[in-house]
């Protein structure tokens, strides 16, 4: 399956007072490189909520900070898809400084839960189609 990058600016907000990346911000760049690679499938959060009546959460996570982010880096957050299961997917995530300097490792699960009741329910089949082809 295939990677995206999705580029990120560091804002002033993300940092502490030493200019250096709030460990907690990690996530949020880890998030939407997660959004844009189904985004880039044709899936937006929002349509398989109201349509198919379900959502993703991370069920687990870890990281690895390898190098500080700082004020004003240009970044690269990636998600690949590296398991699937009838109710979940994992993801592979970095968070790299141009293409080459690794700032961040990450392993993201996350469940696809029913709108209704909140409980484990499968990934629709239009969404497992899509994972299964090059997009």
């Amino acid at each position: 399956m295939k990677k995206i990058l999705w580029p990120v600016r560091v804002y002033y907000e993300d940092t502490d007072s030493g200019g250096v990346v709030y460990h907690a911000n990690y996530l949020k760049y880890f998030e939407r490189a997660r959004t844009e690679y189904l985004r880039a499938m044709g899936h937006e959060l929002d349509v398989l909520s109201r349509e198919y009546g379900v959502l993703f959460v991370v069920r687990t996570l870890g990281i690895d900070y390898l190098k500080p982010a700082r004020f004003n880096d240009a970044l690269l957050a990636s998600a690949e898809v590296t398991g699937v299961r009838p109710a979940s997917l994992t993801f592979t995530q970095t968070l790299t400084r141009g293409e080459d300097l690794l700032l961040a490792t990450a392993e993201v699960k996350v469940v696809c839960l029913g709108v209704d009741g909140f409980r484990p329910v499968a990934i629709p089949a239009i969404l497992l189609h899509s994972l299964k082809h090059e997009f």
